[in-house]
């Protein structure tokens, strides 16, 4: 898949319209070795968020979680299951391992019984759309849901993976929004 290129305007001293950034991406991390790179693409801070002409809030390591009441849009790119490969242990700090790549073991929701390794949750609303390729939605009641390119999940704090069973990579886009469970939502997840 070729890199994303990312174009962003904004005003100059006559308060006319510019382009302020225009280039292809690098991964902001890149694990080959499991498959993922995520293209950081814009954070916001807050809300409203600022209209500025401030510097890229895309540098440094890749936080999982939008800040609060902020955003985030990333690609990540699914390399396909290694067949060959035998399976990771299923335990929880294997998860939290792979998951604190990205600023968020405490996202790591893998318990014995669970369908999947990289099971995880965020206090966020998440857009998930499917760019290219086709993914598997693994939800913790043991549902998957296949997606394949336009498809569109919203993903409402719940525990989920993602799993890429073809033999050729899937990339998703996601936009997260910084969120605040329900108390009944939240009164259940105590359980």
């Amino acid at each position: 898949m070729r890199a994303p290129r990312r174009i962003v305007t904004g005003h100059n001293a006559k308060g006319q319209s510019v382009v302020a950034m225009n280039a292809v991406l690098e991964p902001t991390l890149h694990k080959p070795e499991i498959g993922v790179a995520f293209w950081e693409l814009w954070r916001t801070k807050g809300s409203p968020a600022s209209v500025d002409n401030g510097a890229d809030p895309t540098t440094g390591p890749v936080h999982l979680h939008p800040t609060p009441q902020g955003s985030v849009i990333r690609f990540v790119d699914f390399g396909p299951r290694q067949k060959d490969a035998p399976p990771p242990p299923m335990n929880l700090d294997t998860a939290r391992a792979a998951f604190g790549l990205i600023n968020a073991a405490d996202a790591a929701t893998w318990k014995p019984g669970s369908p999947h390794l990289m099971m995880h949750r965020t206090e966020s609303v998440d857009y998930g759309i499917v760019l290219e390729g086709e993914i598997t939605l693994v939800l913790d009641d043991g549902s998957e849901t296949h997606l394949t390119a336009g498809d569109v999940v919203v993903q409402r704090g719940t525990d989920h993976a993602w799993d890429n069973r073809s033999d050729k990579p899937a990339r998703m886009c996601f936009i997260l929004l910084d969120g605040k469970f329900a108390p009944d939502i939240l009164a259940v997840l105590k359980k």
